[in-house]
């Protein structure tokens, strides 16, 4: 099973959540420009931004095979941009998906080690697998309900930095967890603390949300 993060990886991860520049790259407008093509309305940048700081050789909780409507809900039709902060070769475990895999709904799951706790049977689907070695500066996007996974980090030394941005159109539904920071172990007040500018703080209480209540019971969540 999914096993909690250690106090000291969270009193480095919470530091992470409080630095301006990690929340700003998920409004950096040439990703909002393609949002907005993609998605044909205003776009809703997730709050809850996600920092992936990934050990060598510890390849048990590498983040297995699952879809992120799972654990985010809302609107099926939110995207997830994977961003690496250095260049990422499979070797120090880049991103794979399964190919067409967005097209079949929500798959059973199980309990699962790695980020998310919950992984997908991807034996027998008939799909394919496909991974690449990315550059810094490279975006991944993808579905919701595309399934994907991370390879192991495989370097002996390096670790793995990336970042997990997620995006909807405005009208569109949204869970309350998607409007916390990521782990909820500080508040946006200790986020903003030492902030320099106010552009980015509360943005999303601009728009009229439609939040609705988030299913820990949906059956893509139980046992398969």
């Amino acid at each position: 099973t999914c096993v909690e993060p250690s106090p000291e990886y969270m009193a480095v991860y919470n530091e992470v959540m409080k630095l301006e520049s990690f929340h700003a790259l998920a409004h950096d407008a040439q990703l909002l420009a393609m949002f907005r093509r993609l998605i044909g309305e205003e776009v809703l940048v997730h709050p809850r931004n996600i920092a992936r700081i990934i050990f060598p050789q510890n390849e048990l909780y590498t983040t297995p095979a699952h879809q992120d409507w799972i654990h985010v809900q809302g609107t099926p039709e939110t995207y997830t941009a994977w961003i690496p902060l250095s260049d990422c070769p499979q070797s120090l475990g880049s991103l794979a998906v399964l190919v067409g895999s967005h097209r079949f709904g929500i798959f059973p799951t199980h309990r699962a080690y790695g980020a998310g706790g919950r992984g997908i049977d991807t034996e027998g689907l008939g799909l394919t697998w496909a991974g690449s070695d990315f550059y810094l500066g490279d975006v991944l996007v993808f579905h919701s309900h595309t399934v994907h996974k991370a390879l192991p980090n495989k370097d002996p030394q390096r670790l793995r930095l990336s970042v997990d941005f997620r995006y909807q159109g405005a009208s569109q539904p949204i869970t309350p967890g998607s409007l916390l920071p990521h782990f909820a172990q500080v508040t946006w007040e200790e986020v903003y603390a030492r902030w320099r500018s106010t552009e980015l703080q509360y943005y999303w209480q601009k728009f009229p949300l439609n939040v609705v209540p988030f299913d820990p019971d949906h059956p893509g969540r139980r046992d398969a």
